[in-house]
């Protein structure tokens, strides 16, 4: 079988475009430390109300004895409640999440916090927001009708005048 020499280096051009596209993900992926999520958590979506860490009483912002914040919320139709969230700045924040009903994202534009929440699991992130601030929690994943009312507001605080249980 006789290939065109034109289309034998268009053949090694491409195969060359691909192992170098490969190489830098798998570089990319190595050297800043980024993996695929591996915290999977089942729960059941129906009863995340009748007790437990998504139970009604229990959602909101917590200190932590590392020093962190945790903060547990529940996505539902069509908000995420608790409504009003403050944290405080230049601290770990962990947020856990579980969806009550469809799918739903968690976005808050100009952060690096974003993530889908699946019924059925519990959706679990870590990050640190440098500076105060007030940010929109946004819905962004489409999750029916009242898609675009889907909101809570995140409050960043400096450190010195975050008191937990606010």
């Amino acid at each position: 079988m006789h290939i065109n020499p034109l289309e034998k280096k268009w053949l090694y051009l491409a195969v060359g475009m691909v192992t170098l596209l490969v190489a830098a993900i798998v570089y990319t992926a190595l050297e800043h430390n980024i993996h695929p999520p591996s915290h999977v958590e089942t729960i059941d979506s129906a009863k995340l109300h009748l007790g437990g860490e998504f139970a009604e009483d229990k959602l909101g912002v917590t200190s932590q004895a590392d020093g962190g914040v945790r903060v547990t919320l529940v996505a539902g139709r069509y908000g995420f409640y608790p409504r009003r969230i403050e944290v405080p700045a230049g601290r770990p924040v962990t947020f856990r999440i579980a969806s009550m009903d469809v799918l739903h994202g968690v976005h808050v534009p100009m952060t690096n916090m974003s993530t889908m929440v699946v019924p059925g699991y519990v959706a679990q992130l870590t990050t640190v927001f440098p500076r105060p601030g007030e940010y929109p929690m946004l819905c962004n994943e489409y999750c029916g009708m009242g898609h675009d009312h889907m909101w809570s507001r995140l409050t960043v605080v400096s450190a010195d005048n975050w008191h937990p249980g606010k």
